[in-house]
């Protein structure tokens, strides 16, 4: 392709927007043919560009360097073991100043044959906001599988099937990549009723960007998925036909089974972690829902069984893994730059709400009822020596932006990992970092 000095200009400037407008997205960058999504041409672009920020030496691994590092494990599931004291005597020291909201898991997977683990308060059960679209994701890849036993077949349909949003979406405000083949570029905006994405891309917005709608409509086809089977996909207006025909109470229980299966298959407790509702004020209308909740066990527990391929299964797994991938903007826990040779593959979520309260002023992820932060991590460097390990992180700090100090207890939980000695956590931190650590997907 010819590019003028006037193109080059323009994609230029859309290419240094891209990384620095914070929704730069997950799936590894060179992952195009394999998955469909098509706004990774723009981030390939941002990254030869001259001039362009750059991403971290950990977000541009490539397809075939995510792996799945515990398909031979036979051992015990990881809290089968006994908690290892030095990791235990870690988390109760670094967190013992920290507000009681604080719960946690960690898992040291840099023995595979041997892991290692410890938590504090790890049962502690809470809303953890986005992160349950990881659920909403093993729901459709496990619906795939039983209508689709063929891998190319699977693959086929996330690459090449194409979805309205339709009037699933609403109250959207996470902006994502919207590829325009002609111009080559990608343009930002929420997501509206208009729009139409490869269920590849509904996946990738989901998980990446956040976008409620797009977690909706990720749930919304897993249901067909389910319930056309290997005839799916169906035409929009089939496919709405069924939702408007099926009782509400039906519908309700469709949506469950969808998104429990998975978890009872792969040995999850579902009394400890549940998706409830759907994401949007108009999905939730469509399909009645009821409490979302999971604990830093069944959390951890999930993204061990991705490491075992047990999510569905190994081709399942491997899929979610590199949809976790993180190739956006870092913040919250993994904001942390001792992360940064690092791949994470990671998913955060939050939720807060306010009530009147004489001299407080509401603000985002600062709630005075609630302030939920939530995040699920899995770190792992590229040679034999780096370590490998899966955080999970809950809290309800009230009226205080919790991201820096998650960040903060990201870093002292690598350099633990690395090192084999306890590190504390630093306490302070400039205006800027803590802007930075905060800013959202």
């Amino acid at each position: 392709m010819l590019i003028t000095n006037r193109g080059l200009r323009k994609l230029l400037v859309l290419a240094v927007s891209a990384l620095s407008s914070g929704t730069v997205t997950a799936y590894p960058l060179n992952g195009i043919e394999e998955s469909g999504i098509r706004r990774l041409e723009g981030f390939q672009l941002a990254q030869v560009t001259p001039g362009a920020p750059k991403l971290v030496a950990g977000q541009l691994w490539g397809v075939e360097d995510v792996k799945l590092h515990l398909l031979d494990y036979s051992g015990p599931d990881f809290d089968e073991l006994p908690e290892d004291p030095d990791l235990a005597a870690f988390l109760t020291g670094a967190l013992a100043k920290r507000d009681p909201s604080y719960a946690m898991v960690l898992i040291d997977l840099s023995d595979s044959s041997a892991p290692r683990w410890a938590g504090l308060r790890p049962d502690q059960k809470q809303n953890v906001g986005s992160v349950g679209k990881l659920i909403c994701m093993a729901g459709l890849f496990y619906a795939l599988a039983e209508a689709f036993p063929d891998e190319k077949d699977r693959a086929r349909v996330l690459r090449e099937s194409v979805s309205p949003a339709g009037t699933w979406v609403s109250d959207e405000y996470h902006k994502v990549p919207k590829w325009d083949e002609k111009l080559k570029v990608n343009f930002y905006s929420v997501i509206n009723s208009s729009d139409s994405f490869r269920l590849s891309e509904w996946l990738d917005h989901a998980i990446s960007a956040s976008a409620n709608g797009a977690g909706s409509i990720i749930w919304r086809e897993a249901m067909l998925v389910k319930h056309f089977g290997k005839e799916y996909p169906k035409s929009f207006e089939e496919s709405e036909r069924f939702f408007a025909d099926t009782p509400k109470s039906v519908l309700a229980e469709l949506a469950q089974k969808v998104v429990t299966d998975p978890l009872i298959a792969a040995g999850l407790d579902t009394d400890n972690i549940q998706q409830g509702s759907f994401w949007t004020t108009n999905s939730k209308r469509k399909v009645p829902g009821r409490i979302s909740f999971a604990t830093p066990r069944e959390l951890a527990r999930l993204v061990f069984r991705i490491e075992q391929g047990r999510l569905v299964d190994p081709w399942s797994s491997l899929q979610m893994k590199k949809y976790m991938y993180l190739t956006k903007r870092r913040y919250r826990y993994a904001y942390a730059p001792e992360l940064n040779s690092d791949a994470v593959f990671f998913k955060s979520g939050s939720l807060y709400s306010c009530r009147a309260e004489e001299g407080f002023r509401c603000g985002k992820y600062m709630g005075n009822k609630q302030n939920y932060m939530n995040s699920v991590a899995l770190v792992e460097g590229r040679t034999d020596t780096d370590p490998i390990y899966i955080t999970t992180l809950v809290s309800n700090v009230l009226k205080f932006n919790s991201a820096w100090d998650h960040s903060r207890i990201a870093a002292a939980v690598h350099e633990t990992i690395r090192t084999k000695k306890a590190q504390s956590l630093r306490e302070t931190a400039t205006a800027t970092e803590m802007n930075e650590a905060g800013k959202s997907d």
